[in-house]
């Protein structure tokens, strides 16, 4: 059955055109509950989680989703404002059969999705995605008033994930002596970040924390590190930290505001575990992965792989060799031996704890590994495409590894979130990356647009 609505991370659009509308949120809640009642084994209720991040779209498809649910005789507990992943936490330790997240993660307010959990706290299997689908073709029906689902507010959902947040840091772990700067994208890490910090012990300097509705990630966050940068440097902190809108990414900035991306956290990451005796399994990237990582981990020994983009991807590698570490360049760090999902708090923490461990100061903690120059482009599209169907894309895709040789590599492909085709080019020289990474584009824009 080909798919209609979900994309690599749920359903995504902008808001007031299909599918991203009051309506059809109202028939995809009824479809997912028809859904995942049917999968509770019997049981005679099941509770679903629904929380949100900051847009001010967010409590119009909460409504809608929330009737939905209840029409298909199903419980809802609704968390409020949360990241992606304490929704992930809550739908495990509330024995919920799913969990749903109202978010467009990084995009602007204009824009919003629909992101799911199984009652495990990972993304949903195909086949559930597809059931959903075939249940979205069929009438809305309303189950006897005796069956209507109840709804919950959970007034402490905040409290329980800051608890949760601390529990993965190693014991004793004390921040004391840290001056942090915390972006947090005026998105769902708000009223959770700071204090996860500031309770360890740092000095919290805060940006990002008075959401309004509309300002989520608008020149903050972990696709916008400029400002957080400069806080840095000003205020002469120890280092930064940026969330994105629902929480499940994190870049950092150093104590001279330069960025240190997702790569890099990876590395210092597995690093820590190295020397801590902790790990030596592989590590799990993407096609997006800068090659320096791969050859950073393989000089110490550590064995990597590349997913293709999307976190769902990640994980599933990630369990196929039994690796408990992995992610992408954008921030999204999956520890899954501490959490089920990819969770930008938690992996902070992680990076927090290898800094105090080594006593030494974030730049030089990712030294041991060497960026290649690597330039993308993303070029607007009308729609989702097909890169295959057009063959003078793959010659001029082929033109350009044939230049590159073994020195670099070439990476063409559509986005499953945003109408978009990133073209990306790393190679040994800058320059080169650069301008053939902007012939590239060009030829996909004319091709394509």
């Amino acid at each position: 059955m080909a798919r209609h609505y979900f994309g690599t991370d749920g359903i995504r659009g902008a808001v007031g055109q299909a599918p991203i509308t009051p309506d059809f949120m109202l028939k995809l809640g009824w479809a997912c509950g028809r859904v995942f009642a049917a999968d509770a084994r019997g049981e005679e209720r099941c509770t679903v989680i629904i929380g949100k991040d900051t847009r001010v779209s967010g409590y119009m498809f909460e409504s809608a989703l929330e009737a939905g649910l209840v029409a298909a005789g199903v419980d809802v507990k609704l968390l409020g404002p949360m990241p992606t992943p304490a929704v992930a936490l809550m739908t495990r330790t509330q024995n919920a059969v799913a969990g749903i997240v109202i978010s467009a993660s990084h995009n602007p307010y204009n824009d919003n999705g629909i992101k799911f959990f199984s009652a495990s706290g990972s993304k949903l299997a195909d086949e559930v995605e597809l059931a959903i689908e075939a249940q979205l073709q069929q009438d809305l029906t309303t189950v006897e008033s005796a069956d209507i689902g109840k709804v919950l507010r959970v007034v402490d959902a905040a409290g329980r994930y800051i608890e949760f947040c601390k529990s993965t840091a190693p014991e004793g772990l004390s921040l004391r002596g840290l001056r942090i700067a915390v972006d947090c994208a005026h998105g769902a890490t708000y009223h959770i970040a700071p204090s996860v910090l500031s309770e360890l012990g740092a000095e919290v300097i805060p940006i990002g924390v008075q959401p309004d509705g509309f300002n989520i990630n608008k020149g903050v966050g972990s696709t916008d590190t400029e400002q957080l940068s400069n806080l840095v440097r000003e205020q002469k902190a120890d280092l930064g930290i940026a969330y994105d809108g629902d929480g499940d990414r994190v870049m950092f900035v150093d104590q001279n505001g330069d960025l240190v991306d997702g790569d890099e956290i990876l590395y210092i990451i597995a690093m820590h575990r190295l020397a801590t005796g902790t790990s030596d399994s592989g590590v799990v990237g993407t096609q997006m992965s800068n090659l320096g990582l791969e050859l950073a981990l393989q000089e110490e020994g550590l064995r990597f792989e590349r997913a293709s983009v999307g976190d769902r991807y990640v994980k599933a590698l990630m369990e196929a060799h039994g690796w408990d570490l992995g992610g992408e360049s954008s921030g999204h760090i999956i520890c899954s031996d501490l959490t089920t999902t990819g969770d930008g708090i938690v992996a902070s923490l992680q990076v927090l704890a290898a800094l105090q461990a080594r006593d030494t100061d974030l730049a030089n903690l990712r030294s041991g590994m060497k960026k290649y120059p690597q330039t993308m482009i993303n070029v607007r599209v009308g729609g989702k495409v097909n890169l295959a169907d057009f063959p003078e894309l793959t010659d001029s895709v082929a033109a350009v590894e044939q230049q590159l040789g073994k020195r670099g590599r070439v990476l063409l492909r559509p986005s499953g979130t945003e109408p978009v085709v990133r073209v990306m080019i790393e190679g040994e020289d800058e320059a080169e990356v650069g301008a053939l990474c902007s012939g590239l584009a060009a030829e996909v824009e004319r091709i394509l647009g």
